[in-house]
């Protein structure tokens, strides 16, 4: 039994990274039909060849999103590609921790630029394809940093906050066309984005004594949480940010 209501749904997942690609996988997984773009195509070509697909395919759309124009054309490309647009993730995302009297303009504009304005670009492309269409769901990657002063985190925080705002503002002018717009804001995870910073001495150890659950998320985790929030069982639920932390906002 379809208990989510995810297959056949026609999904485009931006970011080919940790929680971009298990997002794609699980929605794969589930039935739906999904395409990825990222500007990585090693990583996209790694993602197709996944073993733990079980024969899904997924379609791939090498694009550099940091931009309007390519943001727009990967959301038209998508939808032309699956006959439609059901479902948008975006899990495009860097981080560069230093602090804030450290970080050039430069790091703050591409941090801003990939973590907030990539989601208003997508957003706002998907957004109009799913209101002609008159349903559709949205689930953005937003952070326990959104809410904790985490140091050496300014142009991320911000961000993130940002993301959070802009996710309520989207959900509020498109529930009537029966959109819904969710973020999911993952503690601190095992990803492609943390892997360094995990790997430094006896950081991996500090930063899991803060989660209460006593361990460091996975990728996998977090797509449980997706899942339900792009899913027919989810259909009332909008503009809200649900995190997936072990408790890590609870301390």
């Amino acid at each position: 039994m379809d208990w989510l209501g995810l297959s056949g749904r026609k999904a485009l997942v931006m970011g080919a990274g940790g929680l971009g690609a298990a997002c794609a996988k699980g929605l794969a997984q589930a039935g739906a039909s999904v395409t990825v773009a990222d500007v990585d195509a090693a990583r996209l070509k790694e993602l197709q060849a996944d073993p733990h697909l079980g024969g899904a395919g997924i379609g791939v759309i090498r694009a550099d999103l940091a931009g309007a124009a390519a943001c727009e054309a990967a959301v038209t490309s998508a939808a032309a590609e699956l006959g439609g647009l059901d479902v948008l993730v975006h899990a495009v995302g860097v981080n560069d921790r230093r602090p804030v009297v450290d970080t050039p303009d430069e790091v703050w504009d591409r941090i801003v630029t990939l973590n907030l304005s990539t989601a208003f670009w997508a957003g706002r492309a998907a957004g109009r394809l799913m209101r002609e269409a008159g349903r559709g769901s949205m689930v953005f990657f937003s952070s326990v940093s959104s809410q904790l002063a985490h140091p050496h985190h300014g142009p991320y925080a911000a961000s993130k906050g940002g993301l959070d705002q802009l996710v309520k503002v989207m959900a509020r002018e498109w529930a009537a066309d029966r959109v819904t717009v969710n973020a999911v804001a993952p503690g601190y995870t095992e990803t492609e984005l943390t892997r360094d910073y995990l790997a430094r001495p006896g950081m991996r150890e500090e930063m899991t004594r803060l989660v209460p659950a006593g361990r460091l998320g996975t990728p996998e985790d977090v797509v449980g949480a997706v899942l339900f929030l792009l899913s027919r069982r989810a259909c009332f639920i909008t503009g809200q940010v649900l995190y997936v932390d072990g408790g890590r906002t609870l301390v």
